[in-house]
């Protein structure tokens, strides 16, 4: 059952992010489809997080993150961002990028891109959820369309980690 529960799961509307993480000098990035607006006033955002990842103790020290939304194109990117170590690589060394305000990077090639400030970091399950106050952000290329997180298939290989049946 564990696989047409994932099937099940790739059917809520998501797209594919890369989400960029610093503190100080110190930089890395990891793929994400698990990003959500959760405020208007002030703008919010959360994305979630496994806390065994090294990009988490980035973010736990610098308290900054930053959203590069990819284009349907950038598939590969996805693949890059969420397939390597960020304790062993330097997955950043190899992609055009800029630092944003805060200094987490930004992909120079995403579609749009947002900015953020930690302001809270909540226990979800094995996953952390971290919401950001958008301070920045842009629109880079209007006419392109989104990676749509049901166009990867298994990328992200969590077909393994859903349950057999629901509790």
């Amino acid at each position: 059952m564990s696989d047409g529960i994932a099937k099940l799961f790739r059917h809520l509307t998501a797209g594919v992010y890369v989400i960029g993480v610093a503190d100080s000098d110190r930089r890395n990035a990891f793929t994400a489809s698990s990003i959500m607006q959760v405020s208007f006033s002030p703008l919010l955002l959360a994305i979630s997080i496994n806390p065994e990842h090294e990009s988490y103790r980035l973010l736990c020290r610098g308290r900054v993150f930053a959203i590069s939304v990819l284009r349907a194109q950038q598939r590969a990117v996805a693949v890059h961002f969420g397939t390597q170590s960020g304790r062993t690589v330097d997955k950043l060394a190899s992609i055009p990028w800029r630092p944003g305000k805060t200094g987490a990077p930004l992909l120079v090639d995403a579609l749009a891109y947002f900015d953020c400030e930690v302001v809270r970091d909540i226990v979800a399950g094995d996953h952390r959820l971290v919401i950001g106050r958008v301070i920045d952000g842009a629109i880079v290329s209007p006419a392109g369309d989104p990676l749509l997180y049901a166009q990867t298939g298994d990328l992200d290989m969590s077909a393994g980690l859903y349950p057999q049946e629901f509790c």
